[in-house]
């Protein structure tokens, strides 16, 4: 099961597990308040000033640290040991970050001790309560009943469903057949509506029905799906439940009218204007907090390849409507890795990368030039990534839907990087186009939030970096 806040689809489990930490949180701070100063808070309340304020802020910081670091998504696929560390990490970088506000706003400062109570005990929840939750999440307490209305080349789609992430919100009752329809799903989980469709629901416990006939011209069901509907039990198209559950639209399942009629792809002017405060406030913060960075990068990058060697590249890529732009970059291959004019996709241990483009590459750091581009408006902070114009013209004319995605401007970071790693090929660039096009239809200033806090994870970790 999954809930829609602000168009984007949010796991019922997650959710859960975020309301209850964030309220953790809020008595852990509390809690170590007591323990410091004693049960006797009015003295300190009297000296400083309430405490909700300060447990509400820890609370806060503690679980955009989690999101950062991937501890609310349902592709976290941590375990045992590799999730304490992980929870170790991200409350370690929420005590930092709510330690640097009490610095910036002095009337909040609570101390040092409190502080370190409070980390303790937020390493506790956080483990605690993961392993704890690991076994609801994963069993049907928050899962949805469906029922597949086909049996088709369409609904064998949820068959092949191979990620666990994309299977955790529903639990699977079966498929019903149609009548001149090829059987392509596992023929045991075939099941008969011979009592009609609604009684089939009721005696399953289903809460939706995915429609996924191959031809729905032919004995579309009206009536039984208009009962079902009518007596609560959601009815949805396959596309769109593939659409939720993936967090990507497949584009074999695509057709024009869906584009057109299904919600989202809003680029109204209030969109347009939180997303420009958005790229120029993010870029104005990333220039002050990485200016030494890549002053240091520079130095590196002239060490290495000698003072005449170009600190930046400069680089050809497709952005808004189609129009071309130079996207800029620190140089992390050899000044003639193309020599020969021919454009080349990046490869693993590319013998083009120098040594201090190796460690810039795998640090995401060589991207760092881009907030100019954003700040000129060639691209945004969040949005699909700028390819190469011939790379563009070959992808299009080979990939359906491919152009849609300059209907937005490119992005530094995107939804696609966050789901899919680091892509060479054809094949490749298909998968991300399919993240991309999700990431377009349902953009707003949540979403945007949402990833550049989890780009924190890829950053750090070096997930898809090349």
């Amino acid at each position: 099961m999954r809930i829609r806040l602000f168009g984007q689809y949010l796991p019922f489990s997650s959710t859960v597990l975020a309301l209850l930490e964030g309220g953790l949180f809020f008595l852990v701070l509390t809690g170590a308040g007591l323990l410091r100063f004693g049960l006797d808070l009015g003295a300190f309340e009297r000296w400083q000033g309430p405490l909700w304020p300060r447990a509400m802020l820890f609370s806060a910081m503690m679980c955009t640290s989690l999101l950062a670091f991937g501890l609310y998504s349902a592709r976290q696929r941590a375990r045992g040991i590799g999730l304490i560390a992980r929870a170790i990490a991200a409350v370690s970088a929420g005590v930092a970050a709510t330690a640097v506000f009490f610095f910036v706003v002095p009337d909040l400062w609570i101390g040092r001790g409190v502080l370190g109570l409070a980390a303790i005990g937020a390493t506790a929840v956080v483990t605690g309560a993961r392993l704890a939750f690991r076994h609801l999440a994963d069993g049907a307490t928050f899962k949805r009943r469906i029922l597949v209305y086909g049996a088709g080349h369409r609904a064998a789609t949820i068959a092949r469903l191979r990620r666990r992430s994309d299977q955790r919100n529903f639990v699977l009752v079966g498929y019903v057949p149609c009548e001149s329809e090829a059987v392509a799903v596992p023929c045991e989980r075939l099941v008969r509506a011979q009592d009609g469709l609604h009684a089939l629901c009721q005696r399953h416990e289903v809460g939706e029905v995915i429609v996924a006939m191959d031809d729905r011209r032919r004995a579309f069901p009206l009536r039984e799906l208009l009962e079902c509907r009518l007596a609560g039990i959601d009815v949805t198209e396959l596309l769109s439940f593939l659409e939720r559950e993936t967090g990507r639209v497949h584009i074999d399942m695509l057709n024009p009218s869906w584009l057109i009629f299904c919600e989202g792809f809003r680029r109204g002017s209030l969109r347009r204007f939180n997303s420009h405060c958005l790229d120029l406030v993010a870029s104005l913060i990333i220039v002050l907090m990485a200016l030494p960075t890549m002053l240091t990068v520079a130095l590196a990058i002239k060490l290495e390849d000698g003072w005449r060697a170009p600190v930046l590249y400069r680089q050809d890529r497709v952005g808004l409507y189609g129009r071309t732009f130079q996207v800029l970059k620190f140089r992390s291959m050899q000044a003639d890795a193309e020599a020969s004019g021919e454009a080349r996709w990046a490869q693993e241990h590319d013998p083009r990368i120098t040594r201090v483009g190796a460690i810039i590459r795998f640090l995401r750091i060589d991207e760092l030039p881009q907030v100019i581009n954003v700040l000129r408006g060639d691209m945004s902070f969040v949005g699909p990534r700028p390819e190469r114009p011939q790379f563009v013209a070959e992808l299009a004319d080979r990939i359906p839907y491919y152009g849609e995605r300059h209907c937005v401007r490119p992005g530094i970071t995107g939804w696609s990087q966050i789901c899919f790693p680091y892509g060479s090929s054809e094949q490749d660039a298909l998968e991300k186009l399919q993240y991309d096009l999700y990431y377009i239809k349902n953009n707003c200033l949540l979403f945007d939030l949402s990833i550049l806090v989890q780009t924190i994870e890829v950053v750090l970790l070096g997930h898809g970096a090349r």
